[in-house]
């Protein structure tokens, strides 16, 4: 009995009966977010990203002449990814290693930018994405995805489109956008999409847990509008960056 009533209390926490998750907002409500371009002033395109309390920053360098010959490719750029956790990003005061599960499925997602940016314009060169997670609060993988579209569009790399990603789950069948670091700590499920927001094409699809089929959809949908918002604030986050350039150069 006791059991039972431990795990009534914990979804509780989680949605409560007005409809309300831990941190106060609505199932379908995004955390605040907040973006800046042009923070690194030796990289070629930077961006700083806050979602809710996770903060990512990223640094694209490129393109470039290929590090090991090897791996030239004679028609087209190759991609480089490195992800880093912060050792004083989270609670757990451990050393993560690069098959850590975390680290992998972060990689995985940001690779989804090779068949967006236009490579072929850049054949026998690099471009290198690095991404730093300061402050984990869950939705690393969006984090990363949405400030590596702002730094690569900062860098001046030529794209098919924005790559704008949330995450979803779903709470007692209740689907719920933008997942915090509790609510993906249980054991709701938690899907990531990212879009490409002009054709609205899946580029990522991405889920680790379980999600009934009959619901798949209604969250799936969801994480799609929560993409869409956020592709809002990084076109905004873009413009008022280009308009501030051109002050600086009539002046």
């Amino acid at each position: 009995m006791s059991r039972i009533f431990t795990i009534n209390m914990s979804r509780l926490e989680l949605l409560s009966p007005e409809g309300l998750r831990i941190d106060g907002r609505r199932a379908n409500e995004l955390r605040k977010l907040t973006a800046k371009t042009g923070v690194l002033s030796q990289a070629d395109g930077s961006a700083y990203i806050e979602q809710g309390n996770t903060k990512c920053l990223a640094a694209v360098y490129g393109p470039r002449e290929v590090r090991h010959k090897m791996n030239m490719l004679h028609d087209r750029a190759i991609i480089n990814v490195e992800f880093n956790m912060a050792p004083f990003s989270t609670a757990e005061r451990k050393k993560r290693s690069k098959n850590d599960k975390q680290v992998s499925k972060s990689v995985l997602g940001i690779i989804t930018f090779e068949p967006v940016i236009k490579t072929t314009l850049y054949p026998r060169s690099q471009i290198d994405i690095y991404l730093q997670i300061l402050q984990h609060d869950g939705g690393d993988l969006q984090a990363c995805i949405n400030a590596a579209t702002l730094a690569l569009i900062d860098a001046g790399l030529p794209m098919i489109d924005y790559v704008c990603a949330c995450t979803a789950g779903s709470i007692d069948k209740e689907p719920i956008v933008d997942l915090n670091h509790v609510e993906e700590s249980s054991d709701s499920p938690e899907l990531t999409v990212a879009i490409l927001p002009k054709t609205g094409k899946v580029n990522l699809l991405q889920m680790e847990s379980r999600l009934h089929v009959d619901n798949f959809e209604s969250v799936a949908n969801l994480a799609s509008e929560g993409c869409e918002n956020i592709y809002q604030i990084l076109d905004q986050v873009i413009r008022d960056r280009t308009k501030g350039l051109l002050k600086q150069m009539k002046q």
